[in-house]
């Protein structure tokens, strides 16, 4: 039976895409969504794991909530397709949530953190 526990010193979360064209815009995108919970965009709450941008400029986003429970899950993709997906040079845009791994308050930029009040 093969082992399909993840290699050791396999990333938990997916590199993303830092030296395509399109990269920083969608970073720029990303940071005009809010968890209506908490004053501070996702991408600077550490809620956005993965940007991966194909040859194509098809663009995918692999994010998390801050709890299962998030009264917004169904909603943040959408939002995130929203801020992304009219962006020039995008042809497509697909948000995946994921739980694993779970989010921490330790993915949070130092900028979030200052404006909550942690630091």
């Amino acid at each position: 039976m093969p082992d399909t526990a993840p290699m050791e010193g396999q990333p938990l979360i997916q590199p993303s895409s830092t030296d395509h064209e399109l990269y920083d815009s969608v970073v720029d995108a990303c940071r005009t969504v809010y968890d209506p919970e908490i004053p501070v965009n996702i991408y600077d709450l550490g809620l956005v794991y993965t940007i991966e941008i194909s040859d194509e400029n098809d663009v995918k986003v692999i994010m998390t909530l801050t709890a299962p429970g998030c009264p917004v899950a169904g909603e943040m993709p959408g939002w995130i397709a929203d801020a992304v997906g009219p962006l020039p040079g995008v042809k497509s845009i697909d948000v995946e949530i994921t739980w694993d791994p779970p989010w921490g308050m330790d993915m949070m930029s130092d900028e979030a953190r200052l404006e909550l009040g942690f630091m």
